[in-house]
Order: C-alpha cells, then structure tokens, then sequence
C-alpha cells in the first residue's frame, strides 16, 4: 500500500515540473541574438517554441532551425565560411 502512495506522489510531481518546463519554454521564444563580425553584424539567431533559427545577412529566409543556442552559433560561424574570424553574439 505505501509502494502505491509512492508511486502516485511521483507521477504528480513529475507531472507539475513538466507543465512548469513547457510555460517557460513558451515564454522564453523571441529572444534574439545579434552575431557581429569585424566588418559589422552578419546574422542573428531567433528563439522559437522548439529551438533556434539562424538568419544570414544578404541570404533570404532562414538557414534552418537548430536544438540549442550553442549548435545555432556554431552553424552561423560555418555558414559564414572558410577564414571567417567567429563572431561576437550580443543578446537583444
């Protein structure tokens, strides 16, 4: 009978961080990083609801949607290509 009680207080508070996470991940989106470069700012990475997209200056649309802000920096930095110095990324 206690192994029951147990189990039930877990699930519930298992279930409340749960719900807790989602909120904050919703309120969280929008949050925009600027990457700056030698010659001036050449992209910027947005947060949305389930990750992160990057935007290259003078590229239309997005260059894709990423899990965490580190993997989106490092593909900003890639995509600028070969000798690029790595930008500084200012939260906006």
């Amino acid at each position: 009978m206690s192994d029951q009680t147990s189990t039930t207080s877990t699930a519930s508070t298992t279930s409340t961080t749960d719900t807790s996470s989602t909120t904050d991940a919703a309120e969280s989106a929008g949050q925009t990083w600027v990457a700056a470069g030698p010659a001036g700012t050449v992209g910027s990475i947005g947060r949305t609801g389930d990750g992160f997209v990057v935007r290259l200056v003078g590229r239309p649309g997005q260059s894709g949607e990423y899990p965490t802000l580190a993997v989106a920096k490092s593909a900003l930095f890639a995509a600028l290509g070969p000798g690029a110095e790595y930008p500084e990324f200012h939260e906006h």
